[in-house]
């Protein structure tokens, strides 16, 4: 069994070709579109973060308002980027959308990614030490918000408070229990995943990894998986460690499918710089008719690795569309590959 749930990037544009025009659009669909996956037995709605963009930006209300739409489905980021956060208000932003989802929450944070403005963390008022890079930032405020999330307790009490305290040092509020072994981290390199596992964090591996082997994208990934695993079990967590892979894979089941996917263009991994020093491999996606799919992806080691795919959706097209697409997978393809 494998939990399948989706993953959108929220976009929104005025083109006359976009269902999604504002972002009041991008919102309110986001909420609907998990709505639907619950209702056809999928696993998960997951959102990626990007600031300064025309994209899903704030998840925190978000994650809340589809918590208390749906009841069963987990609910996630893929992910935040913690260069951007204040890690004690995130502490009590998570644990308020844990609390209203009833414990479904499964955060995926990261140093992040290329982003829309030059050292766009700049202007939300965080800038690295002196020595350091955003990288090591990102790193510093997951720290101090894995530790707040765990409920430690380190605040000294005002004496005069203007409503009584517990005894003790005090932490943020509210604390949702069980949430720290719920956090999951984006990793890029096989030395990350490693990293990650040491951490506690689950891995999330995206469409891309910043490295290459020479190897074709699913083996590097499946490589990266085997080394979290490893490293997790060295470490010696009480928790299980859980995996997740990304994926653009459409079922070509009506003309629609055909019309917008049956061309074929990304059936082939791509290796790119996604800024000036970083090189990138980009794994491929998945377009074809149902029995052709399962083929190929019985060949995808690490999507068979994995215990969660998270498939990427065209948001642009609407919430119909998605739904469609993402029930086509969970019919015709899931079944035919034991994941159902």
């Amino acid at each position: 069994m494998k939990k399948i749930g989706f993953l959108s990037f929220g976009h929104w544009s005025d083109s006359p070709h976009s269902q999604v025009r504002s972002a009041s659009d991008a919102l309110i669909q986001s909420i609907e579109l998990a709505e639907a996956i619950e209702d056809l037995g999928g696993d998960g709605a997951y959102y990626r973060v990007h600031h300064f963009a025309q994209q899903l930006a704030s998840p925190f209300p978000l994650l809340a308002a589809v918590g208390a739409r749906t009841k069963r489905i987990e609910i996630g980021t893929a992910v935040i980027d913690m260069r951007y956060e204040n890690p004690l208000y995130m502490v009590e932003d998570a644990g308020a959308a844990d609390l209203i989802a009833g414990g479904r929450l499964q955060l995926g944070i990261s140093r992040g990614s290329p982003e829309q403005v030059i050292d766009g963390f700049r202007y939300f008022g965080y800038v690295p030490p002196e020595g350091e890079t955003d990288a090591d930032m990102a790193r510093q405020h997951t720290d101090v918000f894995l530790r707040a999330l765990s409920g430690e307790r380190f605040a000294r009490p005002n004496p005069t408070p203007m409503f009584p305290n517990p005894p003790g040092l005090l932490r943020p509020e509210p604390h949702s229990p069980g949430l720290r072994d719920r956090i999951w981290w984006g990793a890029g390199s096989r030395a990350t995943a490693e990293w990650t596992a040491q951490q506690g964090m689950h891995l999330m591996s995206s469409t891309l990894l910043t490295e290459d082997a020479g190897v074709p994208f699913h083996v590097l990934q499946a490589e990266q998986i085997q080394r979290f695993r490893d490293a997790w079990a060295t470490a010696g967590h009480q928790h299980e460690p859980r995996v997740s892979v990304s994926r653009s894979i459409f079922a070509l089941v009506d003309d629609r499918d055909r019309a917008y996917f049956g061309r074929g263009n990304q059936a082939k991994d791509q290796v790119g710089m996604i800024d000036a020093q970083t090189k990138a491999i980009f794994g491929r996606s998945y377009a074809a008719e149902p029995d052709v799919l399962v083929k190929e992806l019985a060949g995808d080691t690490a999507i068979q690795a994995a215990d969660t795919l998270l498939l990427t959706v065209p948001n642009q097209l609407g919430v119909e569309y998605n739904a469609h697409a993402i029930e086509s997978i969970l019919k015709y393809v899931a079944p035919a590959l034991g994941w159902r």
